[in-house]
């Protein structure tokens, strides 16, 4: 519970938009959050928060910090099921070209897989497809080192078992844009990215974010957004997929 207050009041107080952060942006300092979930009590009780916390910064001309936040909280019946974090952080060199190379520090817990804490570092190149004004896709690819502890030590594969550590290489692919439609009435936004290791073939994972903006005022926007998720090496009866529906406000800020 301390972290969902947390969560609450950085977004309270930070307020602003769920689509990504464009690093080739030439602005200063960008920064974005959102909070969606709902509350209800009586013959079902569920509670539901999530929250995103995005921002990137320009020290120099060619550098540019960026870094993603994410965080769930969920109880059924007063009964914890989730109380998650998920932190991307990147640097890049010269965004704004075509091709351009950046690294990339990532931690994660996720309370219903059974993972106590998960970070990898590493780094790789991405594309830029399309950077409009309008609209905005990028592609990239990279190589990381990852470390996983998990509250348990049985998979669903036995060639895991035993050990409550997995340490190993990955391979990342992924994609990410936005666009705005309907004459800037409505913007589309999603990313997808897998990572499968490179000496098990069995133990990858993909997820797929994609959401819609509808402009409410100044800045203001309502927003729904889908996230599907597939993790193929489990801690022994624990699901593969997760999908969540989530629907909220967001606001927008830049700083030139």
């Amino acid at each position: 519970m301390k972290r969902l207050l947390v969560t609450i009041a950085l977004l309270v107080t930070t307020g602003d938009a769920i689509a990504q952060i464009n690093e080739s942006d030439t602005t200063k300092f960008q920064l974005r959050s959102s909070i969606t979930g709902n509350y209800q009590k009586g013959n079902v009780e569920v509670l539901t928060i999530k929250g995103k916390v995005d921002f990137s910064y320009s020290p120099f001309k060619n550098l540019v910090f960026k870094s993603q936040n994410n965080s769930l909280y969920q109880e059924f019946y007063s009964v914890e099921a989730d109380n998650d974090i998920f932190s991307r952080n990147y640097i890049y060199y010269k965004p704004t070209t075509t091709v351009y190379p950046f690294a990339i520090a990532y931690i994660s817990t996720n309370y219903r897989r059974k993972v106590n804490m998960r970070y990898f570092t590493g780094g790789g190149l991405t594309y830029q497809l399309l950077n409009k004004k309008l609209h905005n896709i990028k592609v990239s690819v990279s190589a990381v080192y990852e470390s996983t502890k998990f509250n348990d030590s049985t998979y669903n594969y036995v060639e895991y078992n035993g050990n409550d550590r997995i340490n190993l290489w990955r391979g990342t692919l992924y994609i990410g844009g936005w666009h705005y439609l309907a004459d800037k009435h409505l913007r589309l936004f999603y990313d997808a990215f897998w990572q499968p290791a490179f000496n098990k073939y069995n133990n990858y994972r993909n997820q797929l974010d994609i959401g819609i903006d509808f402009p409410i005022w100044k800045g203001l926007n309502f927003n729904t957004i889908y996230t599907y998720t597939h993790e193929n090496v489990t801690v022994q009866k624990i699901k593969q997929d997760d999908k969540i529906l989530t629907f909220g406000l967001s606001y927008n800020l830049k700083i030139k």
